[in-house]
């Protein structure tokens, strides 16, 4: 068996176990689709004026909750702009040795090497300890507003910066649905660079390795998790050519045929 395959089926089951009775999805499979979501979602975003750290509140249906950023560097608005959705149960605001923290690996470690303003999005739920977060996402209206707002936050940065300037929207797994999704809802980025993400997202709990952390519940009602989670429809309906995804051939979860 290839190794990464028999690494992504080994992560599954150990995070099948770790999860116990706290899977994706097990106490609830309500919830109002991406768009109403996105649209419903309301946040202020202060001018960008330098390198600093936003802590913010996302107005959500089912109350606050929290969303920050990170401007990691800023050279000026005549400057494209980078803005980067992390990974799922990351860090992005954590540069410490054993962090988990995909931003401060691809971008914070070669940041000179880059001519551009780099901004950093931290999604909700991701600034609560793993037992908290895993109780969160048991739910998935909590999941897909988990995503939604990160979206949401997306379009208010861009919106922020001169209509003139180059805006790359990029992210890795759960970042990259971010970066898909927003294009699917917005297409405002300049150019989307999504990672080990596609626009099937329900498929990722129902077909791949990553079922066995998806709860029964999910897995009873297969055709309601496609209809809210996947959005190859509207991701499809956009017809620009802007979109440069990386997608990995063992990939057990993003599987690559499917994605």
């Amino acid at each position: 068996m290839n190794k990464h395959i028999f690494l992504d089926n080994l992560t599954a089951r150990v995070g099948a176990l770790a999860a116990g009775k706290k899977k994706f999805f097990s106490t609830s499979i309500k919830s109002e689709p991406f768009e109403k979501l996105v649209d419903s979602i309301e946040v202020k975003v202060p001018a960008i004026r330098g390198e600093e750290t936003f802590e913010l509140e996302a107005v959500t249906a089912g109350g606050p909750i929290g969303i920050a950023f990170r401007v990691e560097k800023w050279m000026g608005t005549d400057y494209p702009t980078l803005i980067y959705h992390h990974g799922n149960n990351e860090r992005p605001f954590d540069y410490g040795k054993y962090a988990k923290n995909t931003f401060m690996q691809i971008f914070v470690k070669e940041k000179e090497a880059f001519d551009l303003n780099l901004v950093v999005v931290r999604a909700p739920f991701h600034d609560i300890s793993l037992k908290e977060y895993q109780e969160k996402i048991t739910d998935l209206e909590n999941f897909m507003t988990m995503i939604a707002a990160s979206v949401r936050l997306n379009e208010e940065l861009i919106r922020t910066l001169p209509s003139n300037q180059k805006v790359y929207t990029c992210g890795i797994s759960l970042g990259g649905w971010v970066t898909n999704l927003h294009r699917s809802i917005y297409n405002s980025s300049f150019a989307y660079i999504p990672m080990l993400a596609g626009s099937y997202l329900g498929e990722l709990f129902l077909q791949s390795a990553y079922r066995r952390l998806a709860g029964s519940l999910a897995l009873e009602n297969e055709e309601r998790i496609r209809e809210l989670l996947n959005f190859d429809a509207a991701f499809s309906a956009v017809e620009t050519k802007n979109v440069y995804p990386l997608l990995a051939r063992y990939d057990r979860f993003i599987e690559y045929h499917v994605q």
